[in-house]
Protein backbone atom coordinates (compact mmCIF):
# COMPACT_ATOMS: atom_id res chain seq x y z
CA UNK A 1 0.00 0.00 0.00
CA UNK A 2 2.88 2.41 1.03
CA UNK A 3 4.71 1.45 -2.12
CA UNK A 4 1.45 2.80 -4.21
CA UNK A 5 1.33 5.71 -2.74
CA UNK A 6 4.75 6.37 -3.28
CA UNK A 7 4.80 5.71 -7.38
CA UNK A 8 1.41 8.35 -6.64
CA UNK A 9 3.59 11.05 -5.34
CA UNK A 10 6.10 10.61 -7.80
CA UNK A 11 3.65 10.83 -10.91
CA UNK A 12 2.25 13.92 -9.12
CA UNK A 13 5.44 15.60 -8.88
CA UNK A 14 6.68 14.38 -12.34
CA UNK A 15 3.40 15.93 -14.05
CA UNK A 16 4.15 19.12 -11.79
CA UNK A 17 7.89 19.45 -12.89
CA UNK A 18 6.70 18.96 -16.89
CA UNK A 19 4.07 21.53 -15.88
CA UNK A 20 6.56 24.09 -14.60
CA UNK A 21 9.06 22.70 -17.66
CA UNK A 22 6.49 23.87 -19.89
CA UNK A 23 5.67 27.50 -18.37
CA UNK A 24 9.02 28.24 -17.99
CA UNK A 25 9.97 27.38 -21.89
CA UNK A 26 7.02 29.60 -22.95
CA UNK A 27 7.92 32.19 -20.79
CA UNK A 28 11.26 32.14 -21.84
CA UNK A 29 10.02 32.16 -25.96
CA UNK A 30 7.75 34.99 -24.46
CA UNK A 31 10.38 36.98 -23.33
CA UNK A 32 12.95 36.15 -26.43
CA UNK A 33 10.31 36.94 -28.87
CA UNK A 34 9.71 40.62 -27.01
CA UNK A 35 13.20 41.36 -26.90
CA UNK A 36 14.01 40.23 -30.35
CA UNK A 37 11.03 42.65 -31.64
CA UNK A 38 12.40 45.19 -29.29
CA UNK A 39 15.49 45.15 -31.47
CA UNK A 40 13.52 45.24 -34.42
CA UNK A 41 11.61 48.13 -33.54
CA UNK A 42 13.02 49.94 -30.85
CA UNK A 43 10.54 51.89 -29.18
CA UNK A 44 12.75 55.15 -28.56
CA UNK A 45 11.18 58.29 -28.82
CA UNK A 46 12.59 61.56 -30.80
CA UNK A 47 12.05 65.36 -31.06
CA UNK A 48 9.57 66.86 -33.66
CA UNK A 49 12.15 69.95 -34.94
CA UNK A 50 11.91 72.27 -37.94
CA UNK A 51 13.40 70.40 -40.63
CA UNK A 52 13.82 70.45 -44.64
CA UNK A 53 12.70 66.84 -46.54
CA UNK A 54 14.12 66.37 -50.05
CA UNK A 55 13.21 63.62 -52.56
CA UNK A 56 16.37 62.96 -54.34
CA UNK A 57 17.88 60.57 -56.76
CA UNK A 58 21.75 59.89 -57.79
CA UNK A 59 21.69 59.70 -61.72
CA UNK A 60 24.42 59.09 -64.79
CA UNK A 61 24.65 61.50 -66.91
CA UNK A 62 25.94 62.37 -70.85
CA UNK A 63 26.89 66.39 -71.09
CA UNK A 64 25.58 67.82 -73.98
CA UNK A 65 26.78 71.18 -75.34
CA UNK A 66 26.99 73.65 -78.47
CA UNK A 67 30.54 73.51 -78.73
CA UNK A 68 32.46 74.86 -81.67
CA UNK A 69 35.78 73.39 -83.09
CA UNK A 70 38.47 75.87 -83.32
CA UNK A 71 42.13 75.54 -85.36
CA UNK A 72 44.33 76.91 -88.04
CA UNK A 73 47.06 75.70 -90.67
CA UNK A 74 49.93 75.18 -89.46
CA UNK A 75 49.67 72.56 -87.16
CA UNK A 76 53.49 71.14 -87.09
CA UNK A 77 55.18 73.26 -84.45
CA UNK A 78 52.82 73.14 -81.97
CA UNK A 79 50.48 75.50 -80.09
CA UNK A 80 50.80 77.92 -77.04
CA UNK A 81 47.69 78.63 -75.09
CA UNK A 82 46.57 82.15 -74.44
CA UNK A 83 43.31 81.41 -72.68
CA UNK A 84 43.15 79.16 -70.03
CA UNK A 85 41.05 76.07 -69.85
CA UNK A 86 37.78 77.22 -68.74
CA UNK A 87 38.04 81.07 -69.04
CA UNK A 88 35.90 83.16 -71.18
CA UNK A 89 36.52 85.19 -74.48
CA UNK A 90 35.00 87.60 -76.43
CA UNK A 91 34.58 87.57 -80.37
CA UNK A 92 37.83 88.32 -81.80
CA UNK A 93 39.80 87.59 -79.01
CA UNK A 94 42.68 85.28 -79.52
CA UNK A 95 42.61 82.11 -78.04
CA UNK A 96 46.05 80.37 -79.08
CA UNK A 97 48.85 80.71 -81.46
CA UNK A 98 50.53 77.96 -83.32
CA UNK A 99 53.96 77.96 -83.17
CA UNK A 100 56.49 79.60 -85.90
CA UNK A 101 59.41 77.14 -87.45
CA UNK A 102 61.92 76.71 -85.26
CA UNK A 103 60.68 79.16 -82.57
CA UNK A 104 62.92 78.10 -79.57
CA UNK A 105 66.00 78.58 -81.39
CA UNK A 106 64.81 81.90 -82.53
CA UNK A 107 64.20 82.91 -78.90
CA UNK A 108 67.44 81.68 -77.92
CA UNK A 109 69.36 83.51 -80.56
CA UNK A 110 67.52 86.71 -80.30
CA UNK A 111 68.50 86.30 -75.84
CA UNK A 112 72.02 86.19 -76.75
CA UNK A 113 71.85 89.06 -78.96
CA UNK A 114 69.90 90.91 -76.27
CA UNK A 115 73.44 89.88 -73.87
CA UNK A 116 76.15 90.75 -76.94
CA UNK A 117 74.73 94.08 -77.23
CA UNK A 118 74.03 94.95 -73.30
CA UNK A 119 78.17 93.96 -73.05
CA UNK A 120 78.71 95.92 -76.19
CA UNK A 121 77.37 99.27 -74.42
CA UNK A 122 78.71 98.60 -71.45
CA UNK A 123 82.28 98.47 -72.96
CA UNK A 124 81.96 101.94 -74.32
CA UNK A 125 83.78 104.15 -71.83
CA UNK A 126 83.46 107.42 -74.36
CA UNK A 127 79.60 107.91 -74.29
CA UNK A 128 77.73 111.32 -73.97
CA UNK A 129 75.68 111.69 -71.47
CA UNK A 130 76.90 108.93 -69.21
CA UNK A 131 74.29 109.12 -66.02
CA UNK A 132 71.32 109.32 -68.68
CA UNK A 133 73.24 105.83 -70.46
CA UNK A 134 73.60 104.44 -66.55
CA UNK A 135 70.06 104.56 -66.08
CA UNK A 136 69.25 103.12 -69.47
CA UNK A 137 71.93 100.35 -69.00
CA UNK A 138 70.16 99.32 -65.77
CA UNK A 139 66.38 99.78 -67.47
CA UNK A 140 67.67 97.32 -70.27
CA UNK A 141 68.98 94.42 -67.57
CA UNK A 142 65.78 95.07 -65.67
CA UNK A 143 63.73 93.78 -68.64
CA UNK A 144 66.07 90.87 -69.97
CA UNK A 145 65.87 89.44 -66.80
CA UNK A 146 62.29 89.55 -67.04
CA UNK A 147 62.53 87.54 -69.70
CA UNK A 148 63.09 83.79 -68.29
CA UNK A 149 59.38 84.26 -66.22
CA UNK A 150 57.27 85.56 -68.65
CA UNK A 151 54.63 83.17 -70.05
CA UNK A 152 52.27 85.53 -71.54
CA UNK A 153 52.91 85.97 -75.35
CA UNK A 154 51.24 89.93 -75.41
CA UNK A 155 53.78 90.60 -72.16
CA UNK A 156 56.68 89.21 -73.81
CA UNK A 157 56.10 91.61 -76.95
CA UNK A 158 55.94 94.23 -75.00
CA UNK A 159 59.10 93.49 -73.13
CA UNK A 160 60.99 93.11 -76.08
CA UNK A 161 59.27 96.43 -78.11
CA UNK A 162 60.80 98.12 -74.36
CA UNK A 163 64.25 96.38 -74.96
CA UNK A 164 64.29 97.66 -79.00
CA UNK A 165 63.34 100.74 -77.82
CA UNK A 166 66.01 101.13 -74.73
CA UNK A 167 68.99 99.70 -76.86
CA UNK A 168 68.36 102.12 -79.49
CA UNK A 169 67.98 105.33 -77.71
CA UNK A 170 71.50 104.30 -75.78
CA UNK A 171 73.17 103.25 -79.64
CA UNK A 172 71.77 107.08 -80.70
CA UNK A 173 73.55 108.57 -77.58
CA UNK A 174 76.82 106.70 -78.43
CA UNK A 175 77.03 107.49 -81.89
CA UNK A 176 80.17 107.17 -83.58
CA UNK A 177 82.31 108.30 -80.58
CA UNK A 178 81.60 104.76 -78.96
CA UNK A 179 84.26 102.01 -80.33
CA UNK A 180 81.02 99.29 -80.70
CA UNK A 181 78.83 101.74 -82.62
CA UNK A 182 79.11 100.21 -85.57
CA UNK A 183 78.51 96.53 -83.90
CA UNK A 184 75.82 97.80 -82.25
CA UNK A 185 73.93 98.67 -85.43
CA UNK A 186 74.99 95.58 -86.61
CA UNK A 187 73.76 93.82 -83.90
CA UNK A 188 70.74 95.39 -83.69
CA UNK A 189 70.00 94.72 -87.17
CA UNK A 190 70.34 90.50 -86.67
CA UNK A 191 67.50 91.17 -83.73
CA UNK A 192 65.08 92.79 -85.67
CA UNK A 193 65.23 89.85 -88.28
CA UNK A 194 65.13 87.78 -86.02
CA UNK A 195 61.93 89.21 -84.55
CA UNK A 196 60.15 89.37 -87.35
CA UNK A 197 61.05 86.11 -88.27
CA UNK A 198 59.11 85.18 -85.31
CA UNK A 199 56.22 87.32 -85.59
CA UNK A 200 55.88 86.20 -89.56
CA UNK A 201 55.83 82.64 -88.61
CA UNK A 202 53.41 82.73 -85.86
CA UNK A 203 49.13 81.74 -86.86
CA UNK A 204 47.42 83.67 -84.03
CA UNK A 205 43.48 81.77 -83.63
CA UNK A 206 40.89 84.28 -82.65
CA UNK A 207 37.42 83.64 -81.44
CA UNK A 208 34.61 83.49 -83.60
CA UNK A 209 32.07 83.53 -80.91
CA UNK A 210 31.85 84.81 -77.31
CA UNK A 211 31.91 81.43 -74.97
CA UNK A 212 34.16 79.36 -72.44
CA UNK A 213 37.40 78.25 -74.09
CA UNK A 214 38.53 74.42 -73.49
CA UNK A 215 41.21 72.70 -75.29
CA UNK A 216 39.80 69.51 -74.65
CA UNK A 217 38.45 67.56 -77.31
CA UNK A 218 36.89 64.19 -77.36
CA UNK A 219 35.33 63.84 -80.80
CA UNK A 220 31.87 64.00 -79.50
CA UNK A 221 31.31 67.87 -80.22
CA UNK A 222 29.37 67.70 -83.73
CA UNK A 223 27.30 64.53 -82.50
CA UNK A 224 26.40 65.86 -78.62
CA UNK A 225 24.80 68.88 -79.33
CA UNK A 226 21.38 70.40 -78.83
CA UNK A 227 20.08 70.11 -82.43
CA UNK A 228 17.82 67.71 -82.04
CA UNK A 229 16.90 66.04 -78.66
CA UNK A 230 14.69 63.43 -79.93
CA UNK A 231 17.72 61.23 -80.86
CA UNK A 232 18.54 60.43 -77.31
CA UNK A 233 16.83 57.64 -76.13
CA UNK A 234 18.00 54.89 -73.67
CA UNK A 235 19.89 52.58 -76.73
CA UNK A 236 21.48 55.64 -77.83
CA UNK A 237 23.40 57.24 -74.27
CA UNK A 238 24.05 53.37 -73.45
CA UNK A 239 26.01 52.61 -76.62
CA UNK A 240 28.16 55.61 -75.70
CA UNK A 241 29.90 53.40 -73.05
CA UNK A 242 30.85 56.37 -71.71
CA UNK A 243 32.66 56.06 -68.39
CA UNK A 244 31.67 58.03 -65.82
CA UNK A 245 34.42 60.73 -64.34
CA UNK A 246 36.57 60.24 -67.32
CA UNK A 247 38.96 63.35 -68.01
CA UNK A 248 38.58 64.58 -71.74
CA UNK A 249 42.08 64.47 -72.83
CA UNK A 250 44.25 67.52 -73.41
CA UNK A 251 44.20 68.01 -77.91
CA UNK A 252 47.57 69.74 -79.07
CA UNK A 253 46.12 70.94 -82.12
CA UNK A 254 43.01 72.32 -81.57
CA UNK A 255 40.46 74.13 -79.46
CA UNK A 256 36.72 74.79 -79.25
CA UNK A 257 34.51 77.52 -77.71
CA UNK A 258 31.69 76.55 -75.32
CA UNK A 259 28.40 77.89 -75.73
CA UNK A 260 28.11 79.64 -71.19
CA UNK A 261 24.83 80.56 -71.61
CA UNK A 262 22.92 77.09 -71.65
CA UNK A 263 24.51 73.30 -71.04
CA UNK A 264 22.33 69.82 -71.09
CA UNK A 265 22.38 66.71 -69.18
CA UNK A 266 20.82 63.82 -70.79
CA UNK A 267 19.80 60.82 -67.82
CA UNK A 268 18.37 57.75 -67.58
CA UNK A 269 15.74 56.89 -64.72
CA UNK A 270 13.58 54.43 -63.97
CA UNK A 271 12.28 56.75 -60.96
CA UNK A 272 8.51 57.25 -59.97
CA UNK A 273 8.71 60.68 -60.00
CA UNK A 274 10.80 60.52 -63.25
CA UNK A 275 8.31 58.62 -64.89
CA UNK A 276 5.41 61.07 -64.05
CA UNK A 277 7.88 64.81 -64.93
CA UNK A 278 6.49 66.73 -67.73
CA UNK A 279 8.28 68.56 -69.85
CA UNK A 280 8.51 72.22 -68.96
CA UNK A 281 9.05 70.98 -65.38
CA UNK A 282 11.90 72.63 -62.78
CA UNK A 283 14.17 70.59 -61.04
CA UNK A 284 17.46 70.82 -58.94
CA UNK A 285 20.32 69.59 -60.08
CA UNK A 286 23.49 69.08 -57.87
CA UNK A 287 26.77 68.72 -59.85
CA UNK A 288 30.04 66.80 -59.42
CA UNK A 289 31.53 70.04 -57.44
CA UNK A 290 28.26 69.57 -55.35
CA UNK A 291 27.09 72.92 -56.77
CA UNK A 292 23.25 72.76 -56.75
CA UNK A 293 21.84 74.77 -60.28
CA UNK A 294 18.36 75.55 -61.11
CA UNK A 295 17.56 73.61 -63.89
CA UNK A 296 14.48 72.56 -66.48
CA UNK A 297 12.95 69.30 -68.13
CA UNK A 298 13.38 70.54 -71.84
CA UNK A 299 12.35 66.79 -73.06
CA UNK A 300 11.29 63.37 -72.00
CA UNK A 301 12.15 60.62 -74.01
CA UNK A 302 9.63 57.35 -73.00
CA UNK A 303 9.64 53.70 -74.31
CA UNK A 304 6.90 51.87 -73.21
CA UNK A 305 5.17 52.83 -70.12
CA UNK A 306 6.74 51.52 -67.23
CA UNK A 307 10.40 51.72 -68.57
CA UNK A 308 13.41 53.74 -68.01
CA UNK A 309 12.89 57.01 -69.15
CA UNK A 310 15.82 59.56 -70.84
CA UNK A 311 15.10 63.00 -69.43
CA UNK A 312 17.07 66.11 -70.96
CA UNK A 313 17.75 68.64 -68.52
CA UNK A 314 19.00 72.85 -69.52
CA UNK A 315 20.76 74.50 -66.92
CA UNK A 316 22.67 77.93 -66.81
CA UNK A 317 24.90 77.91 -64.17
CA UNK A 318 28.31 75.68 -63.58
CA UNK A 319 28.78 74.89 -66.90
CA UNK A 320 32.92 76.01 -66.83
CA UNK A 321 33.13 73.60 -64.09
CA UNK A 322 32.26 70.48 -66.37
CA UNK A 323 34.24 71.37 -69.80
CA UNK A 324 36.62 68.31 -68.35
CA UNK A 325 33.89 65.53 -68.42
CA UNK A 326 31.55 64.26 -70.91
CA UNK A 327 29.62 61.93 -68.78
CA UNK A 328 29.06 62.39 -64.77
CA UNK A 329 26.99 61.44 -62.24
CA UNK A 330 24.60 64.15 -60.61
CA UNK A 331 22.06 64.01 -57.82
CA UNK A 332 18.30 64.92 -58.99
CA UNK A 333 16.38 66.87 -56.35
CA UNK A 334 12.70 66.75 -57.42
CA UNK A 335 11.55 68.73 -54.49
CA UNK A 336 12.11 70.25 -51.31
CA UNK A 337 9.65 71.02 -48.35
CA UNK A 338 10.46 72.57 -44.96
CA UNK A 339 8.53 72.32 -42.14
CA UNK A 340 7.76 69.78 -39.06
CA UNK A 341 9.89 66.81 -40.12
CA UNK A 342 8.82 63.49 -38.51
CA UNK A 343 10.87 60.19 -39.08
CA UNK A 344 8.15 58.00 -40.92
CA UNK A 345 9.26 54.91 -38.74
CA UNK A 346 7.00 57.17 -35.72
CA UNK A 347 3.61 57.40 -38.16
CA UNK A 348 1.35 54.82 -38.77
CA UNK A 349 -2.15 54.87 -41.14
CA UNK A 350 -5.58 53.78 -39.43
CA UNK A 351 -8.78 53.97 -41.88
CA UNK A 352 -6.84 56.63 -44.28
CA UNK A 353 -5.73 58.78 -41.76
CA UNK A 354 -2.12 59.22 -40.42
CA UNK A 355 -0.91 59.05 -36.62
CA UNK A 356 1.66 59.47 -34.13
CA UNK A 357 2.14 58.86 -30.40
CA UNK A 358 3.07 61.67 -28.28
CA UNK A 359 4.68 61.16 -25.18
CA UNK A 360 4.92 63.27 -22.10
CA UNK A 361 6.26 61.72 -19.05
CA UNK A 362 4.85 58.55 -18.96
CA UNK A 363 1.37 59.70 -20.52
CA UNK A 364 0.79 58.65 -24.37
CA UNK A 365 -1.62 59.89 -26.85
CA UNK A 366 -3.01 59.96 -30.16
CA UNK A 367 -1.89 62.84 -32.80
CA UNK A 368 -3.93 63.76 -35.64
CA UNK A 369 -1.54 64.86 -38.85
CA UNK A 370 -1.27 65.92 -42.06
CA UNK A 371 1.34 64.38 -44.22
CA UNK A 372 2.34 66.87 -46.82
CA UNK A 373 5.47 65.06 -48.46
CA UNK A 374 7.19 61.88 -47.51
CA UNK A 375 10.63 60.51 -48.65
CA UNK A 376 12.24 57.51 -48.14
CA UNK A 377 12.59 58.74 -44.41
CA UNK A 378 10.93 61.54 -43.33
CA UNK A 379 8.08 63.81 -43.67
CA UNK A 380 7.20 67.26 -43.38
CA UNK A 381 3.42 66.89 -41.45
CA UNK A 382 1.05 69.81 -40.50
CA UNK A 383 -2.06 70.11 -38.75
CA UNK A 384 -5.44 69.98 -40.00
CA UNK A 385 -7.67 73.19 -39.93
CA UNK A 386 -10.95 73.64 -37.96
CA UNK A 387 -13.09 73.03 -41.12
CA UNK A 388 -11.01 70.07 -42.25
CA UNK A 389 -11.26 67.95 -38.60
CA UNK A 390 -15.06 69.18 -38.75
CA UNK A 391 -15.44 67.00 -42.13
CA UNK A 392 -13.42 64.13 -40.56
CA UNK A 393 -15.52 63.82 -37.81
CA UNK A 394 -13.43 62.36 -35.18
CA UNK A 395 -13.31 60.70 -32.08
CA UNK A 396 -12.73 62.43 -28.56
CA UNK A 397 -10.18 61.08 -27.43
CA UNK A 398 -7.48 61.94 -30.31
CA UNK A 399 -5.48 65.05 -30.35
CA UNK A 400 -5.19 66.88 -33.38
CA UNK A 401 -2.38 69.31 -32.99
CA UNK A 402 1.23 68.41 -32.84
CA UNK A 403 3.64 71.10 -32.21
CA UNK A 404 7.39 71.61 -32.09
CA UNK A 405 9.74 70.18 -29.56
CA UNK A 406 7.01 67.48 -28.97
CA UNK A 407 8.21 64.28 -28.16
CA UNK A 408 6.99 60.96 -30.35
CA UNK A 409 7.21 57.68 -30.34
CA UNK A 410 9.49 55.47 -32.72
CA UNK A 411 8.66 52.08 -33.79
CA UNK A 412 5.22 51.85 -32.21
CA UNK A 413 4.08 48.14 -31.44
CA UNK A 414 0.88 46.88 -33.29
CA UNK A 415 -0.73 46.81 -29.37
CA UNK A 416 0.06 50.37 -28.82
CA UNK A 417 -1.27 51.29 -32.50
CA UNK A 418 -4.24 49.25 -31.80
CA UNK A 419 -4.97 50.76 -28.74
CA UNK A 420 -6.38 53.48 -30.80
CA UNK A 421 -9.78 52.12 -31.36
Amino acid sequence: MKKTNTEKKKKINKFKFFCLLVVFVFLAAYVMFEIIGLMRNPSNTVIVKEGTVTKEETVTGVIIRDETIVQGKNLKNGMQHIVDEGDKVAVGDPIFRYLSNDESQTKQKITELDNKISVAISENNQILYSSSTKLIDSQILDKIKELPDINSVQILKENKRNVSSLILKKAKLAGDLSPTGSTLKQLINERSKLEKQLTDGAEYIKAEKSGIVSYRIDGFEDKLNDDDFSKYTKDYIKKLNFKVGDIVPVNNEKGKIINNFKCYIAVISKSQEAKNAKEGQKISIVLPNTQMVKGKIVRINREGNNSEVVLIIEFEEGIESLSIYRSIRVDLVWWDKVGNKVPNSAIFDVNGLSYVIRSNNGYNDYVLVKVLKKSDEYSIVSNYSLVELKELNLKQNISTSLLLYDEIVLNPSQSMKNAIN
